[in-house]
């Protein structure tokens, strides 16, 4: 394990990071800034990826969640948008966004190659789900797009364009950004963006 991390946070110090409203991570070249909890994360060669071929890939398969936390933040009310490919994985084929991370605690969205399901959790020492919608599982080898809304206590999530998660949950208010995988889940990451709301623009939104 002390292999592991130390092995995760020499491949990852961090990613370029665009100043402005959208907050544009590369994921196809380091630079620094990320915090690597735990998983083996590095930047690879992966068909597709929108960064010159190149994208950012978990590949510990021993642990029980692999996070790693961007630059920037902390953030409150926010949107967070990913493309993900998941690769391989027998227990788990799985690909997230945690948000609101802090301490420890977080807020997660993740969809599983392996399951007919798309889930909002939340971890507070243990992982607890607070919303689950029934789909069609995500193909292995093939690139999906996941994001999250949260607003206040609003807390929306789409997979591949389709809202399917709209629940309230007011326990964790702001925090900063990450990305996650379950177990043996080896999966890439591809086209990070992070949009920070103001309060004024949150209203209006919600009140469409």
């Amino acid at each position: 394990m002390a292999a592991s991390a130390l092995l995760g946070a020499c491949f990852v110090s961090c990613f370029a990071w665009a100043a402005g409203p959208d907050e544009r991570v590369d994921l196809s070249k380091l630079s620094e800034g990320w915090e690597t909890i735990s998983g083996i994360w590095g930047i690879e060669n992966v068909a597709v990826a929108s960064g010159n071929g190149r994208a950012l890939v978990q590949r510990a398969t021993d642990n029980e969640f692999n996070i790693i936390i961007a630059p920037g933040g902390p953030y409150g009310d926010v949107d967070v948008s990913v493309r993900f490919r998941p690769i391989s994985g027998w227990e788990d084929a799985s690909g997230g966004i945690v948000f609101r991370f802090s301490e420890g605690r977080y807020y997660l969205v993740r969809a599983n190659a392996n399951e007919d399901n798309f889930r909002l959790y939340y971890y507070e020492g243990r992982r607890r789900m607070l919303a689950s919608a029934s789909i069609m599982a995500p193909m292995l080898g093939e690139w999906h797009t996941l994001r999250v809304a949260a607003h206040g206590d609003s807390l929306r999530g789409w997979l591949n364009s389709r809202l399917l998660i709209n629940h309230r949950d007011n326990r964790f208010s702001t925090g900063r950004i990450g990305l996650w995988t379950k177990a043996d889940s080896v999966t890439a990451f591809d086209g990070l963006v992070i949009t920070r709301k103001d309060a004024a623009q949150t209203k209006q939104e919600n009140s469409r």
